[in-house]
């Protein structure tokens, strides 16, 4: 996935705060945990040096997100916060769909630690572009991202029409 983690994000997130009438701040946090695991581009390209795929880093460990999701739950309940579980419950739908979509043309070791297995729906062939990101841009599952991108931009542009 190249483009479509944050139109996603927001089908998701918008979805969810319309079906369990949460605050806007819930649809944030939806919102954000869609993108939140390529936060490790960072270490990808100035410390790694793009010498492993960022796809093999913590950050892109669906188990340790459902562990993060989990503590941030039981904390908040044990801590008295009642809207914890609904926090962690948007965090971890943006944390998943985001792992979800990687897995359609990268590969995601859905049960790390317990196993390596790499994930994937499909692999996108080196085709031998100049640049590389053509291989992705000129494969089938683009158009899946071009498509999420067009229902969350008519769906933008509905809410803002209708005044939010």
């Amino acid at each position: 996935m190249f483009i479509a983690h944050l139109p996603a994000g927001y089908l998701l997130a918008r979805g969810l705060q319309k079906v369990r009438r949460a605050p806007l701040a819930a649809f944030g946090v939806g919102l954000a945990a869609s993108v939140l695991p390529d936060v490790d581009m960072v270490w990808f390209y100035l410390v790694d040096r793009r010498q492993h795929p960022h796809h093999d880093y913590l950050f892109h460990a669906p188990l340790f997100w459902a562990a993060i999701c989990a503590v941030w739950w039981v904390g908040g309940r044990w801590l008295g916060y009642a809207r914890a579980g609904l926090y962690a419950g948007f965090a971890f739908a943006g944390l998943w769909l985001h792992m979800t979509l990687d897995s359609f043309a990268a590969e995601i070791r859905w049960l790390w630690p317990f196993s390596d297995t790499r994930f994937e729906i499909t692999r996108v062939p080196n085709q031998g572009y100049d640049w590389w990101v053509w291989n992705f841009v000129l494969h089938w599952t683009f158009a899946v991202e071009l498509a999420i991108c067009a229902a969350a931009l008519a769906l933008l542009i509905r809410e803002l029409r209708r005044g939010g």
